[in-house]
């Protein structure tokens, strides 16, 4: 064998171990966000929605701010606390106060279903925002998700057109949380995976802090152990801690395949809310989580192919006469 066959052995060899392990993160990462919306709902049972929503984002401002001091992290500049507030308004304030409302009345699987358009909506807004071109196939898929996700929704509340105000605060979770997940994957580039959701919830800690404040002087928090517990995940895991996974996946990549890994997350969310809250899994959650999840997975592949709308193909290079020096070269020399 040559030495040039041979390091393509290894190379091939080689990058079922360099995927394997993004993977795995990215896998831990949705397993543990799994547990988010049916543990909201456990906790939303002895507490109120607001302290539920704000006092989780407490919580992990806290580990996060501890995480920031500790490692040191660098202070964002200028815009970059701009892009933070849209992060944090989306991911840190908007997804689990509308959450955590919506959930005081819609069972976990029902908000599981409608949770599931959130991979094509954040495929939608990256698109919008990265100002790519993606074929009319994404767009059709991407509706006929947000349809699907419509009409289960209906159907569960009793017949087709027949939507609560619950549904209304999912699926403003979905695009509150689809627009924060879009900026913060651009401004991860910049601070860093973790750095980008820690810094986003220690910026609105304030707010987050004051909402708890005022929840707790309308009514003292008061729980039984399991739904105490439940609000301590949500505030540890789902707020903080599963993060550091699901980015660190990311970062080991490939992003692609890792980033699809979240096409599970409602699936999961269904079977917990089975399993553990005893919720009956009726025809049309089933199958609308099943469309939604299918339509979510062909929109993330079909933008996966997408060229951003600003990028130009770079032009072959001249090779100049023999004898004449590029002029990049004479200026380099100088």
């Amino acid at each position: 064998m040559t030495q040039e066959s041979s390091a393509i052995a290894e190379r091939r060899l080689a990058l079922p171990q360099s995927t394997a392990p993004g993977l795995l993160w990215g896998l831990l990462g949705v397993v543990a966000f799994s547990f988010t919306v049916p543990f909201t709902s456990v906790a939303v049972g002895g507490m109120s929605p607001l302290f539920i929503g704000s006092g989780r984002a407490v919580v992990a401002a806290l580990l996060a701010g501890a995480a920031l001091s500790l490692t040191r992290q660098r202070l964002p500049r200028g815009s970059q606390w701009v892009r933070l507030a849209v992060v944090g308004g989306g991911v840190v304030v908007g997804f689990p106060l509308l959450t955590s409302y919506a959930l005081t009345t819609a069972p976990a699987s029902h908000g599981a279903v409608v949770i599931a358009l959130l991979p094509a909506a954040t495929a939608t807004t990256a698109v919008l925002r990265g100002h790519e071109r993606p074929p009319v196939a994404f767009w059709v898929i991407a509706g006929t998700g947000a349809v699907a996700a419509i009409a289960s929704a209906s159907v569960q509340e009793g017949g087709l057109g027949q939507l609560r105000w619950s549904d209304l605060l999912l699926f403003g979770a979905v695009v509150a949380a689809a627009i924060g997940y879009a900026e913060g994957g651009l401004l991860s580039r910049e601070l860093g995976a973790w750095q980008t959701i820690s810094w986003a919830l220690v910026l609105c800690s304030p707010l987050m802090g004051t909402l708890t404040l005022l929840s707790a002087v309308h009514g003292t928090p008061s729980g039984t152990a399991v739904q105490w517990a439940a609000f301590a995940y949500l505030g540890v895991v789902s707020m903080f801690l599963g993060f550091f996974a699901w980015y660190r996946g990311l970062a080991i990549g490939p992003m692609p395949q890792v980033s699809q890994v979240q096409l599970a997350q409602p699936l999961l969310s269904i079977c917990w809310a089975a399993l553990l809250l005893g919720e009956e899994l009726t025809w049309s959650t089933v199958l609308g989580g099943v469309v939604v999840i299918l339509s979510a997975g062909a929109a993330v592949r079909v933008r996966l192919g997408t060229t951003p709308a600003d990028r130009r193909v770079a032009p072959r290079p001249v090779r100049p006469a023999a004898g004449v020096v590029p002029a990049a070269s004479q200026t380099a020399s100088r």
